[in-house]
């Protein structure tokens, strides 16, 4: 029997790879996104898998659209990846950042509970629950103490919080992917990464002369994304659920990110790049590292790109993208693609 799982946040980096893995795994798709937001549908463009998915509208912060979602999908598994995910506006916006991504994770919980506490669930966590803790050095587990510095981390460590609760309180299947830093060339454009390869890219070409970035000293434990939503599916497959750390093991700085991709196209970054002051965080986690034995031994997940395979991948896609459009190609996100309208679902009264 076809399994049905269904992803808030499809359209996003993590939702996307993740579509694309369940379909390859013949799984029936859905997906939500937000009626509020401009539509993004770009990525599952890319991956080709934009007319494959049953699409639903749902908002984190709006529990009737949840309801419905979960009713007309009916789904074996959730993956609850749609997030407020930028560390730096949640500082802007802790009030929103704290509603879609802590009440978000409370407002599905209860939806499966009230409509089919067999649903298992896949709850997003985030390496940047930890903040800055001790011994980083060593790889932080499941075990490690949490103390988030951002508005983003406390959301989230709320709803990772919440997932143990319901766990062990009403018996769900809920398991929280405790991911650390995982990117791609279909990395959004306002995280650091790829903004780097992004600007590397259009200064090669002669497009830009300059990049500003905050803190150069951030290290972060960066993998690649693909890899990382295999994880999340395994986990739900287990017969009992926990949580889990999914990271390479090793940390690098935002400048090693700088050197990697500006020479991979033959170009020195410190002619192009300075600093502003006002990038810089009001509190920034120094050091994030994960040590994901855990999922090794209980499900044998191993990262298998290095972080230069990543960034230079990264770097490679966006000069790629940017001399294409140089040549006239329009790509989806100067021409939005849409899905068929079959392929868009409701509930309610039909014409």
């Amino acid at each position: 029997m076809t399994k049905r799982a269904l992803i808030t946040g499809v359209t996003g980096q993590d939702g996307a790879y993740l579509a694309k893995f369940l379909l390859d795994q013949e799984y029936e798709v859905f997906g939500t996104y937000r009626r509020s937001s401009t539509p993004n549908f770009w990525r599952l463009d890319a991956l080709g898998v934009i007319d494959k998915i049953n699409f639903l509208h749902a908002d984190l912060n709006d529990m009737a659209s949840l309801l419905e979602a979960v009713t007309v999908s009916e789904p074996d598994e959730i993956y609850n990846l749609g997030a407020q995910s930028f560390v730096g506006a949640s500082f802007e916006a802790p009030l929103l950042t704290g509603d879609v991504d802590g009440l978000g994770a409370a407002r599905v919980l209860e939806v499966v509970r009230s409509i089919n506490p067999k649903i298992r669930i896949y709850q997003a966590s985030s390496s940047e629950i930890y903040g800055n803790v001790a011994n980083v050095e060593r790889g932080l587990t499941e075990e490690t103490p949490m103390l988030p510095v951002s508005p983003y981390a406390a959301g989230k460590l709320y709803a990772y919080n919440l997932v143990r609760i319901y766990r062990e309180g009403y018996g769900l299947f809920a398991a929280n992917g405790i991911l650390f830093n995982h990117e791609s060339p279909l990395r959004g454009l306002e995280f650091v990464t790829r903004k780097i390869t992004n600007a590397a890219a259009q200064i090669s070409l002669g497009l830009r002369n300059k990049l500003e970035l905050g803190n150069l000293e951030a290290r972060r434990d960066w993998g690649f994304a693909a890899e990382y939503v295999q994880a999340m599916w395994k986990m739900l497959q287990l017969d009992k659920p926990s949580d889990y750390v999914i990271a390479t093991g090793s940390s690098y700085s935002v400048q090693d990110v700088l050197v990697t991709a500006f020479e991979s196209l033959g170009i020195d970054w410190q002619k192009y790049v300075t600093v502003d002051k006002r990038q810089m965080r009001p509190l920034d986690v120094h050091n994030l590292v994960g040590d994901s034995s855990k999922a090794k031994a209980d499900f044998d997940w191993n990262p298998a790109t290095s972080f230069k395979e990543l960034i230079e991948s990264m770097a490679a896609a966006d000069y790629d993208r940017w001399r294409r459009r140089i040549d006239g190609e329009v790509f989806p996100w100067d021409a939005p693609s849409y899905p068929s309208e079959s392929v868009f679902l409701t509930r309610g009264p039909q014409k």
